[in-house]
Parts: C-alpha cells; structure tokens; sequence
C-alpha cells in the first residue's frame, strides 16, 4: 500500500476557497455583523500601541477588517493595499478605498498619501496554527511583508480568518512564506511569534 501524500498547497487553496465561499454564504447578515464585531472584540486590545494599521478592502466572502478599523483610536491612521496595475509590488496608501484596482477591488485614490505600516491586518485563504497561510496564490502580501520587515523588524502581522479557515494539519510552506505574528477569529487568538 502507498502512503497518501498530504494535498498540495494549489490543491488546498481551492478546497479552502470553496470552503469559505460556502460558508459565508451560510450566514445570515445578522449573524455575519456579530462575527466581524467579536473578531474586532479580539484584536482592537492588541493594537493600541500601532500608529499606522494596514488592513484590506475584503472579497465578498473574507472576514471584514472594517468593524476593527472604525474603532481605532485617535492617531492611529489606516493604510490600504494599492497596485498601479497587476505586475506592481503591493504598497500602502491611506484609507478610505475609493477607487478600482486593477482587479476591480476598491484601493485608495493613486493620490492618497504613502505609508508604512507598523502592523499589518492580512486576509487569508487559509491557515494552520503555527500561522503558515495560504493566500490567493500570487504573493502579494509575501513580498510586501518581506519588505516591510526589512526596514522594520518589529512589524506585527495579523491573520484574519473565518474560524473554519484555520486547518488542524500542518500547511507545506514554501521558503517565499511570510509567516504570521498571530491569527484571529472571531472565537480565538493564535499567537504564534513573539515580538
């Protein structure tokens, strides 16, 4: 008998991305706004100190960041992905998102100031709990955190997930992979490094 060897990180990201499809369609709005409102109950404590928050402008089926980032405190800025066109590196500009990337996600306006953020709220596909996650496959958030690091090695990354994204198994991370400070859901907090 061949031992089965565990699924490919394509294989799954699609399994995933189905997964999460359904289940946020599962949910009425209702409930969907008290999810996203006890996941901002889980991280709001952990960013006090953070004067520039970066987040996303979610995928119809991504847990929202927005609940957490309307009830940041004064001074903290907030900081969007945005792209000048598909090949481009990832960069922040400030918030609000307003206009069209080039994948028909809103991003802020291409004349919103630049920032750098200090921590970063990252969504994912999916994740295991030592914090290895998968994303949409094309290495956006990678590269980007890699370099945000690079000129600030205190960076904090955060994973928001649906609590169905986070996986028991162990996920084969590639040497590319940006691995998470911490994961939250709107039941719990993984920490995985320590800063």
């Amino acid at each position: 008998m061949v031992p089965s060897l565990p699924p490919s990180k394509p294989a799954l990201r699609d399994a995933a991305l189905k997964a999460r499809r359904a289940y946020a369609q599962s949910l009425t709005p209702e409930v969907r706004q008290a999810l996203e409102a006890a996941l901002a109950d889980i991280v709001l404590p952990r960013l006090i100190g953070a004067k520039i928050v970066s987040a996303y402008h979610p995928l119809r089926d991504e847990i929202s960041p927005y609940p957490i980032l309307e009830k940041l405190g004064p001074g903290q800025r907030v900081a969007l992905p945005w792209f000048a066109d598909r090949d481009a590196r990832m960069i922040w500009r400030e918030a609000p998102a307003n206009e069209p990337s080039p994948w028909g996600v809103l991003q802020p306006s291409a004349t919103a100031d630049g920032l750098a953020p200090d921590l970063v709220l990252v969504p994912l596909v999916a994740a295991d709990r030592n914090c290895t996650r998968i994303g949409h496959g094309k290495g956006h958030y990678d590269r980007a955190i890699a370099h945000l690091r690079a000129g600030n090695p205190r960076l904090i990354t955060i994973g928001l997930a649906w609590d169905t994204q986070i996986l028991d198994d162990p996920i084969p991370g590639d040497p590319w992979d940006e691995p998470l400070d911490a994961i939250a859901t709107p039941k719990e907090w993984i920490q995985c490094r320590k800063k």
